[in-house]
């Protein structure tokens, strides 16, 4: 039988609790979860793609079914160089659905052999934006409620540009 193989795309900048309880709960459906760190030319991270795949590292690292990759391009493109059959995207609200459906339909045009599969988050992680985050981090506040402790931790050792 085919690996089932599962791309999360996303900018992960940075990664949130949210995003964990998204791939934790994706990880039984699934043999293997690609965190793809996608290239957006209309956003500017705060955080380095390396820093980013690092974070992924330090939470899954202990996991054969986790990794972390970064992408530039179509996501359908990527899905393709690595094998996914499948794209996972996390829903907080009703808006969210319909822009992800949007995002869903346009990728099924290019290929209709991957589907996108969408998970709904914990209600504790619904107010868990990563914009919100960085706004948290970039005004000196305490984010630590909406990461884990390597990501948090390791905030105290990178300058951040406000």
């Amino acid at each position: 039988m085919a690996e089932r193989i599962c791309l999360f795309p996303g900018t992960f900048d940075p990664i949130t609790l949210g995003h964990e309880d998204i791939i934790n709960r994706a990880l039984p459906l699934f043999d293997k979860i690609v965190i793809g760190i996608g290239y957006n030319a209309s956003k500017k991270p705060m955080f380095s793609t390396s820093q980013r795949l690092q974070w992924i590292k330090d939470i899954y690292g202990n996991s054969d079914k986790v990794e972390g990759a970064v992408y530039e391009g179509l996501t359908v493109n990527f899905c393709k160089k690595i094998g996914a059959k499948f794209i996972l995207r996390g829903i907080r609200y009703v808006s969210d659905f319909e822009y992800e459906k949007t995002i869903a339909d346009a990728n099924r045009a290019l290929d209709k052999e991957i589907e996108t599969i969408f998970l709904t988050g914990e209600p504790k992680y619904t107010s868990v934006a990563s914009t919100i985050v960085r706004d948290i981090i970039k005004n000196g506040g305490d984010a630590s409620p909406f990461l884990s402790k390597v990501v948090y931790e390791s905030l105290k050792n990178i300058p951040i540009n406000s």
